[in-house]
């Protein structure tokens, strides 16, 4: 995902989510609504496909952040549109507790409403992909922050029953330097973790995350079986002008992004789809979707593939045009 950090680091203490409450929320939707998302999810999850198809939350970024859309109502809206799992974002709910006076209560809430609304839809919890909590490859004072601050979201995975949490890997210092201060965050997260059934995954996402080379150095370093990658179709940019994160032209790219997918895939535990923009036949004008799917399937990978949708046309109609081409795709290899 290209995603600013909208969230400071908050320096949050672990969320314990036991003994809570909670209360059912029902969710309307009319009969022909239900009959087209279950024709869809089966179509996705037929024997004609080797995979599962779920939904990036950061697919409707600009339906929440600019256009209104409650991000509690993410579950609704992908069953609505085909999709049997949901990959959510934790800083497109900071609204719900960036503002509250208690922000650990406020998350439990938050999870509670989550929780209730993917029951209600029938959908299953994947991931959550974690941004603004602290940069993992920094230095050790920083990158201790940044470890405490991902607990409680691995807290909150283990609750919703999501598989695993996404973490980014940057930080500064030497290639080298940002390798050793990855492994020592991924393995006290992993320590963490475990426990509690939940992984810890990297994408490439911008910085050195974006070589596969790296990130595989990492995820071999820290040795722990619920340590594992996101490998993303697109995020492949491991330089930007003047150094900058986001948001400056890539001034150096992985070379070959069906070969950085295929080096991250033997420790995937989930795929992100990413999409752009589409041609008059449906197919994506960046990515070969049927090159690389066929690379996904030769991993035996049988797992979610995450639809994530990055144009910018009308979103839900992306996310529609990117479920069908990977649906064609996964059909044809």
């Amino acid at each position: 995902m290209k995603r600013r950090n909208f969230i400071r680091n908050v320096g949050y203490a672990s969320l314990a989510m036991g003994g809570l409450h909670f209360t059912a929320c029902n969710s309307d939707s009319s009969a022909n609504e239900k009959a087209a998302a279950e024709k869809a999810v089966t179509q996705s999850n037929s024997d004609a496909l080797f995979f599962k198809l779920s939904l990036a939350q950061w697919s409707l970024n600009r339906a929440i952040r600019e256009g209104g859309m409650n991000p509690l109502d993410f579950a609704e809206r992908a069953k609505k549109m085909g999709f049997a799992g949901l990959e959510y974002v934790n800083h497109l709910y900071g609204k719900s507790y960036m503002e509250a006076s208690n922000k650990l209560q406020a998350i439990k809430n938050v999870g509670k409403d989550l929780l209730t609304r993917s029951k209600d839809n029938g959908v299953e919890n994947l991931i959550i992909m974690i941004d603004g909590e602290g940069d993992l490859a920094a230095k050790e004072s920083d990158r201790k922050a940044g470890v405490d601050n991902h607990k409680k979201w691995i807290d909150l995975a283990n609750y919703l029953g999501c598989h695993s949490i996404r973490v980014n890997l940057h930080g500064e210092g030497t290639r080298d330097e940002q390798i050793e201060q990855s492994v020592k965050s991924m393995s006290e997260l992993c320590e963490y973790g475990k426990p509690q059934n939940v992984n810890i995954i990297v994408e490439n996402h911008g910085g050195n995350s974006s070589d596969p080379t790296f990130v595989s150095k990492v995820i071999e370093g820290c040795g722990m079986s619920n340590a594992g990658t996101l490998p993303d179709f697109g995020n492949f940019c491991i330089r930007r002008e003047s150094g900058k994160r986001w948001g400056a032209p890539c001034v150096e790219e992985y070379p070959d992004i069906y070969d950085g997918i295929a080096k991250m895939m033997p420790y995937a535990k989930g795929v992100s789809a990413k999409s752009y923009a589409f041609d008059d036949k449906g197919d994506e004008t960046k990515i070969d979707y049927y090159k690389m799917m066929k690379v996904v399937k030769e991993a035996g990978y049988t797992g979610y593939v995450g639809v994530e949708y990055e144009g910018e046309t009308d979103e839900e109609k992306g996310i529609i045009a990117t479920r069908d081409l990977l649906i064609k795709a996964g059909k044809a290899v």
